[in-house]
């Protein structure tokens, strides 16, 4: 049987690891690390960083792969995801199986948490529904909205009040989710807030989340949105790829 760890990293800083996360990547036969193409090769290279300075064991083996591309011409999003997540799930079969066979224990290093606005659990029950006999277990680690709270000094969510956490897409496809004051926004490639009435909005921006490049950025969205839009413009053409979120809430101000 194959023990597959997803182990939550944080979201950049090497010291979001939990002494938990430590102790399982020392615990693997194998660590798996994927490469996302030249433009984003930082990300790979921390993961490099972070198994070269906590791993301790000597029968531990890191091996690398290259992660397929989802097809963004695809119309439908969806079949678009689940055709990326069948050809994730079969370069991790083919990894794992050259790497230890069919027994083993390997990890994935996920970037923020395996249970937020990530895939790593649905590619997981693909893997398993393959014919490889898997075992799955979860690291909790820091997401990515607690690093953006954090970095503004703010609370999440307002007293007694929810909030709702949801995709650029779906915020400009539905507009503001209703009965909520708060909206956390994630996988937004194109500053969806810029569709919304901003009057009575305060945005809470960041890129680079717990990065040494984190950008940071807040106050009326009337006000700030424009300066949003410019930074991020900025740092993606600086970079090659720019990885951010925001908050959004009504009558803060």
């Amino acid at each position: 049987m194959i023990e597959l760890l997803l182990i939550g990293i944080g979201t950049g800083n090497p010291e979001h690891l939990t002494l938990e996360a430590i102790r399982a990547l020392n615990s693997a036969d194998l660590v798996m690390i994927p490469r996302k193409g030249d433009e984003k090769a930082d990300l790979a290279e921390l993961r490099r960083s972070i198994c070269a300075e906590v791993i301790s064991s000597p029968s531990c083996r890191v091996v690398e792969f290259d992660l397929p591309r989802r097809d963004v011409t695809n119309p439908s999003y969806r079949a678009g995801v689940d055709d990326w997540h069948d050809a994730i799930a079969d370069v991790w079969r083919r990894t794992i199986v050259d790497g230890v066979g069919t027994s083993g224990r390997v990890a994935l290093l996920i970037w923020g948490d395996p249970a937020l606005y990530d895939s790593s659990l649905r590619i997981a029950e693909r893997l398993a529904s393959s014919g490889l006999e898997l075992a799955v277990r979860v690291v909790p680690g820091i997401m990515s909205l607690q690093v953006l709270t954090a970095a503004h000094a703010i609370a999440l969510n307002a007293i007694g009040r929810p909030f709702v956490v949801t995709t650029g897409r779906r915020l400009r496809e539905e507009g503001w989710p209703a009965a909520a004051d708060t909206v956390v926004v994630m996988l937004d490639g194109e500053c969806s807030f810029t569709t919304l009435a901003p009057a009575d909005i305060t945005i809470w921006w960041g890129a680079f989340l717990g990065m040494p490049e984190q950008i940071v950025e807040s106050g009326p969205l009337e006000a700030v949105g424009p300066r949003i839009v410019a930074a991020r413009a900025a740092a993606r053409e600086r970079h090659g790829w720019i990885m951010d979120c925001y908050l959004l809430r009504r009558g803060a101000g």
